[in-house]
This record gives structure tokens, C-alpha cells and sequence, in this order.
């Protein structure tokens, strides 16, 4: 009983090495980790390579990188190179979630004091 194997990890090399162009890195400056959202700047455009055109109908919405490389069944660093192409080409936006702010600490010890007093 074989079930799916991991994403990407069936995949032949000889496919991987067609999709990133014999490439095995994104680069160095690569703004792309497993939580940035990527958003399509434009729609998919004939005779465009099927995973590229692929992530352009997904990131309609801000879409996380994990989720991308999820959806595609190909390895994160696959995907990252797939990414950092649509980027240079101007086709994707890439930004890092908000991080919310931490709280006043005066506001936080205000409500241990509180609690502590209930």
C-alpha cells in the first residue's frame, strides 16, 4: 500500500531540472521564505510555462509561499526559483506578513496588576 509520496519527492530530476532551467538556487537577495505572500500582478499569458501560469491564478490573493509550493507538489526551493522568475519579470509582488505590534509594556503590567488584584 503506496500511498502519494511527499510533494516533490517522486518528481524525477530530470522534470525539476526543466522547470528551473538547471537552476538549484534563487538566488541570494531571493526575498522569498516560507511565509511571504505573494500577490499576481498581472494574468497568465499564452505559451507562458504551466507552473508559472499556475501560480499567477493562485496568488489572485495574497498567497503564502508554503501554500504555493503545497498546491504545486514541488519542493520549497523549487518554487522559490519559480517565484523569483515571475518576480524579476514583474508579474508577482512579494511582501512578509504583518507583525503585529508589540503592546505598551506600562498597558501589559497594568493588567497583571489588575488580574493579580481579581
Amino acid at each position: 500500500m503506496s500511498g502519494p509520496g511527499r510533494p516533490g519527492r517522486d518528481d524525477s530530476p530530470d522534470r525539476l531540472y526543466t522547470l528551473t532551467g538547471g537552476r538549484s538556487r534563487s538566488g541570494e537577495n531571493s526575498p522569498f521564505d516560507l511565509v511571504t505572500l505573494v500577490v499576481a500582478e498581472c494574468d497568465p499569458a499564452p505559451g507562458m510555462q504551466s507552473e508559472h501560469a499556475a501560480i499567477l491564478r493562485m496568488t489572485e490573493r495574497p498567497t503564502a509561499v508554503v501554500e504555493i509550493a503545497a498546491e504545486l507538489r514541488l519542493p520549497v526551493s523549487i518554487t522559490k526559483i519559480l517565484l523569483t522568475d515571475l518576480l524579476d519579470a514583474g508579474r508577482v509582488s512579494a511582501r512578509h506578513p504583518r507583525r503585529e505590534a508589540v503592546p505598551d509594556l506600562d498597558i501589559l503590567e497594568q493588567v497583571l496588576v489588575g488580574l493579580r488584584n481579581l
